[in-house]
């Protein structure tokens, strides 16, 4: 018969082994929160948890973004960080107001020298399908902004708006109030006007308008062999006549169109 001393060493035995484990399982996942922790802040990415099926797990960014809104517009687009333009002669068929467009080139969501809005959803960047032109388009717009981006420096990014849908064609309000009239060949881009304020998005208003800096945006298309400029009529900018024509409803975009 086993004495009353011993069994009491059992009983604190059998009390401690749980409490025993419950303390290894608490360090054990102290020490992959700190191992996890410890790869993430060396840039390792750590491995990721079991998921629920159907469970879709969130994505962040890895490189820095210019805005929030532009970030979780990028992931919903699933757009990569650094995109590559896919050069290829493009066809403009017909004209702005009655065309479509063959293999056009899709102007990247943004870079250092300027950025894209969506002018239906009003965020940046802007939807891809409405991002198209020819590839003379996306190579003059792209360089007429990087060298007005090298003159002025402390300027902010330029924003451009809607080129065409992917194979052109119809534009108009079934895309998004109130639509486009033209921007169905690939010939056509909207640029919006530099803010006073260096914030990047549609203007609001012409007193928001840095009007020396449009001008010189105006300018820069003209020397580039725009065909057409459009201006808002209360911004007061100006150009060769039949070149830069003054349009209602631009009060807040240049519309720039390329000869076929």
């Amino acid at each position: 018969m086993p004495s009353r001393r011993s069994t009491r060493s059992h009983r604190v035995r059998s009390r401690a082994i749980p409490a025993l484990v419950l303390l290894l399982a608490a360090a054990g996942t102290a020490g992959v929160v700190g191992v996890t922790m410890g790869m993430e802040e060396r840039g390792v990415a750590a491995k990721p948890q079991e998921r629920a099926p159907g469970q879709v797990p969130e994505v962040f960014p890895t490189t820095p973004t210019h805005t929030p809104s532009a970030a979780r517009s990028r992931r919903s687009s699933g757009e990569r960080s650094r995109p590559k333009i896919e050069w290829r002669h493009s066809t403009a068929i017909g004209v702005p107001e009655a065309g479509r467009l063959e293999d056009g080139v899709k102007l990247p969501f943004g870079g250092n020298n300027y950025f894209t809005w969506d002018p239906i959803q009003r965020e940046s960047p802007n939807r891809g399908w409405r991002r198209w032109g020819t590839n003379r388009l996306v190579r003059t717009t792209l360089r007429v902004v990087r060298e007005f981006a090298a003159a002025h420096p402390r300027a902010p990014r330029v924003g451009i708006g809607d080129l065409s849908r992917t194979e052109g064609g119809d534009f108009g309000p079934a895309y998004g109030l109130p639509g486009h009239a033209s921007h169905q060949n690939g010939l056509d881009v909207d640029l919006y006007y530099p803010l006073l304020n260096r914030r990047e998005r549609a203007p609001l208003s012409v007193e928001e308008i840095d009007r020396k800096l449009s001008q010189e945006l105006v300018d820069r298309f003209v020397r580039a062999g725009a065909e057409r400029v459009f201006v808002g009529p209360n911004t007061g900018l100006h150009g060769p006549p039949g070149i830069v024509v003054p349009l209602t409803n631009h009060d807040n975009h240049l519309h720039v169109r390329l000869p076929g």
